[in-house]
């Protein structure tokens, strides 16, 4: 190791809190922290191999020797270990001293840096690249600084003193509350609900805070163990809010039974009953939620609950019918497996079975029959799965979880944060178009490159996007949505567009005062071919204008040979799959000139089946010179609730129907000599279970029918897809 990182001592920084010192000795990692309630500095400890931080300290200890020989110079640098940086931005500031001559400090680690006299100093960001992102900072060439930018709160690692040359400045704004307390751990409490059942919940305090007319309180409730990210939560206490965080009913040390969606609404509801009773409190409640938690947020919404104020919703899973359980009508397979079998092996959730370590998603979609599928996966039966496989038609259990059925309470100011390839952004959808339908007050949206863990990477399976993909004030967004809503404090950003999103290809940020883009224009593309559509080397076409008569395209479904692509919202290349006969390939003219698509899509089907029942897959993908198709949006429905979830109805064999399908958003930049792609097949096993095409009850699993399908396009069908167009 080099004398410079062995001499160098690194203050740690974490959403713009100060944790400590972090020292990298030959032999260990040594952490001096904070003491969390009295924010005083402790002695020197080594630091465990598990931590409650993002900064992956480990592989920055054996990496050191890659960041000293490296040369940082030109627009790349890649490192011995393989790791590939790329030239970023810059910032320029004062500073006492140089990298290895430590500033000025006090308790807090924060150099006194405004307007402090020294040297005019300029530092350089390397971007990380093709990996989740660990960013360094150097100064002439030299490291000064780790940045791990992520959805919790960006974590910098920082030579002494050069603070103000790293992207903590972010939260400098005036406006922006600061890190002034310490945090008083009040324990757990049994909050009780109105049924009896009584729910594990913390409660944490900004210490020292004064404040006669009590606390603003951020509200989290987690199906995944209220301890599991605790540090993180606390931090908004660092800032002056009361924190409560919360396991829903039947999770970790909560009483009752999880019965996932069911009861989030009330038990949130009385929740914030609750707070607003405790003498701490002053009666404004923010909530923060995302994925399962971010369903918890929005239906909490929907109780038009007046205590409750503010809520940041992130990558929320949407009602059952839309996104999870049932998605589009079918019965969801892997994406739903992993979490409910991962829920249902005790109390906690067992992140194994989730990441599809210990459970075979192959084995586990395969696996009949559907009913009995936990038992054959985990040897015991899930309480949900069960309880779903009992109500196998749209009823009244479903309409008590679906948010939408009460979307006239919501009057909260809601801020959605999503990405195009989070996997359900199908939910962050259906809530948008929720808000959007009963002109929600202070709705915003912010839609970035990501994943389902958002504000992670630079690129994706083959696609890249800009360094500023990744940004620096992800957190400082949430904190500014609870500091206006919940503190008042006019910072500005209800004033600000109401949608900011990220076009990938061109790869740049854009804004509009709605999504979908207030300017752009609806634009169909029409299905058309000699009827002979099948597959990538048919003779599909994707066309400006519906042919007058065009013959239709068929193809065979046999559901027990279904089409295998990945399943996940990514920009997965789907071209082997469209070499298969089952799968109708629509591919428009190679584009004279770029083509940007955002917003939210649909599309319009005319189709018949030779069965009674069958599902719909659509697909929209960007084809280049090379032949490449690459996913950017698709959806499944269930032929049976072509006429809405309430009014389930069999096909008529043959009979022509139509389908309005909604696709997933996306912002996209078709280039110059791409192709549009639209294809339309009957399964995707990865997502939901292949329909039996009977209309039998699923759960029962009748043997499968091979049948027939067709799509029509002509003037009397026009089938198409809808596509917002960017000008």
């Amino acid at each position: 190791m080099s004398t410079y990182f062995q001499s160098t001592t690194f203050n740690l920084y974490c959403a713009g809190v100060y944790e400590g010192k972090i020292r990298f000795a030959e032999n260990a990692i040594m952490h001096a922290k904070v003491d969390a309630r009295r924010r005083t500095q402790m002695q020197e400890n080594v630091l465990p191999e598990k931590t409650p931080y993002i900064l992956p300290f480990s592989k920055i200890k054996t990496s050191l020797a890659h960041y000293d020989q490296a040369v940082w110079q030109g627009d790349e640098v890649t490192l011995g270990n393989g790791d590939l940086y790329a030239r970023h931005v810059r910032y320029t500031a004062r500073v006492a001293g140089r990298a290895g001559e430590p500033g000025q400090t006090g308790q807090t680690g924060q150099t006194e840096r405004s307007g402090q006299s020294g040297q005019e100093v300029t530092s350089q960001v390397w971007a990380m690249r093709k990996d989740t992102a660990l960013d360094i900072v150097t100064v002439d060439g030299r490291i000064i600084a780790f940045v791990a930018p992520n959805r919790y709160g960006m974590e910098v690692l920082v030579a002494e003193g050069y603070e103000a040359l790293t992207p903590l400045v972010v939260y400098e704004d005036p406006l922006l509350s600061k890190p002034e307390f310490g945090v008083n751990d009040l324990g757990t409490f049994l909050v009780p609900l109105r049924d009896g059942v009584r729910l594990a919940t913390d409660v944490y305090l900004p210490e020292g805070a004064q404040s006669a007319q009590g606390l603003p309180t951020i509200l989290i409730r987690t199906c995944y163990d209220r301890n599991l990210r605790k540090e993180f939560f606390k931090r908004w206490a660092n800032k002056g809010y009361a924190v409560v965080n919360q396991d829903v009913r039947g999770r970790a040390d909560s009483e009752g039974e999880l019965v996932p969606f069911f009861y989030e609404r009330d038990d949130s509801a009385d929740t914030i009953d609750w707070i607003v009773s405790q003498e701490w409190s002053n009666g404004s409640v923010g909530m923060w939620g995302a994925s399962y938690l971010g369903y918890v947020v929005t239906a909490a919404s929907t109780s038009g609950h007046p205590n409750l104020k503010a809520v940041v919703n992130e990558v929320n899973v949407g009602s059952p019918f839309v996104d999870t359980v049932r998605k589009g009508g079918t019965v969801c397979s892997w994406p739903l497996l992993c979490w409910t079998l991962a829920q249902s092996v005790g109390t906690r959730t067992d992140f194994d079975i989730f990441a599809g370590k210990t459970v075979d998603p192959e084995k586990a979609v395969d696996a009949r029959p559907i009913r009995e599928v936990p038992q054959q996966m985990i040897g015991r039966a899930s309480g949900p799965w069960d309880l779903w496989s009992e109500h196998p038609e749209y009823d009244d259990f479903w309409r008590n979880c679906t948010f939408t059925e009460r979307g006239d309470q919501v009057k909260v100011p809601m801020f959605v944060i999503s990405g195009w390839y989070d996997g359900d952004s199908a939910g962050v959808s259906e809530t948008w178009r929720m808000l959007t339908k009963h002109d929600v007050p202070n709705r915003k949206i912010w839609l970035g490159p990501w994943e389902h863990g958002p504000n992670r990477a630079r690129d994706l399976l083959g696609t890249s996007f800009s360094n500023d993909a990744v940004v620096y004030d992800y957190d400082v967004n949430v904190l500014r949505w609870f500091d206006r809503f919940l503190k008042e404090l006019p910072n500005g950003i209800d004033q600000e567009p109401r949608a900011k999103y990220y076009v990938v290809g061109s790869n740049e940020w854009r804004t509009s005062e709605d999504w979908t883009p207030a300017e752009a224009q609806i634009k169909s593309f029409y299905l058309g071919s000699k009827g002979r559509a099948n597959s990538s080397h048919g003779d599909g076409v994707l066309i400006e204008a519906p042919t007058l008569q065009g013959p239709a395209d068929t193809y065979v479904y046999n559901p027990e040979d279904p089409v295998a692509d990945s399943g996940e919202r990514e920009p997965e290349n789907m071209r082997k799959h469209e070499l298969r006969s089952d799968i109708l390939v629509y591919t428009s003219a190679v584009l004279e000139r770029d083509l940007t698509v955002a917003g939210e899509l649909s599309c319009e089907l005319y189709a018949a089946s030779t069965g009674v029942d069958t599902d719909w897959v659509v697909t929209l993908s960007d084809v280049d010179a090379l032949g490449n198709s690459i996913k950017l949006s698709n959806y499944i429905v269930r032929a049976k609730y072509r006429s809405g979830l309430d009014n389930p109805e069999l096909l008529t064999p043959g009979k022509v129907e139509k389908y309005a399908i909604f696709m997933q958003n996306i912002a996209h930049t078709f280039r110059e000599g791409h192709q549009l792609r639209f294809t339309v097949t009957s399964s995707s096993k990865f997502i939901a279970f292949p329909n039996t095409n009977t209309g039998i009850n699923p759960y029962e699993d009748p043997k499968p029918v091979i049948v027939q399908q067709t799509i029509y396009h002509s003037e009397e069908y026009p089938s198409h897809v809808k596509l917002p167009i960017i000008l």
